[in-house]
């Protein structure tokens, strides 16, 4: 049964599959610290100095504390219920990078494939009678 797992383990698909499930975790920790520390923050700026982690909808106020709460953090540890709309706002501009970096990834590979496709093979050697047809030809006119 080892032996039957390893063999399966060692297929070239699962092998690529791990890589590419690895990769793809780093990839999104990247991608998530570009959007929460790169892109939100001048966006945030633009907007009036609005932190979208901090952006929330008070459906409850916490059994702990009454609201207002001055951070979503302040307002979960008072037990409070909210809509964290903001939170949203960074996962759907995380999404969207992450979509624009797939469809380029699949859009260099489509093209590499078509220059491939597009560099014409070597025509196929002729038949061995035709060969010999072409030297009796040739024999032929001298």
């Amino acid at each position: 049964m080892l032996k039957e797992f390893k063999e399966f383990a060692m297929r070239g698909n699962v092998v690529d599959l791990a890589v590419g499930v690895i990769i793809g975790a780093a990839f999104g920790k990247i991608v998530d610290s570009l959007v929460k520390d790169i892109i939100m923050p001048p966006i945030g700026l633009l907007l009036g100095k609005v932190d979208f982690s901090n952006l929330y909808i008070l459906l409850k106020d916490g059994d702990k504390l009454a609201g207002p709460y001055p951070t979503l953090k302040a307002a979960q540890d008072a037990g409070a219920v909210t809509l964290n709309y903001g939170l949203f706002v960074n996962a759907a501009f995380t999404f969207v990078i992450v979509a624009f970096a797939v469809f380029l990834l699949v859009k260099g590979i489509n093209n590499l494939r078509r220059k491939e496709e597009a560099v014409p093979a070597e025509p196929a050697a002729p038949p061995e009678d035709i060969l010999l047809l072409r030297e009796i030809r040739d024999s032929l006119k001298k």
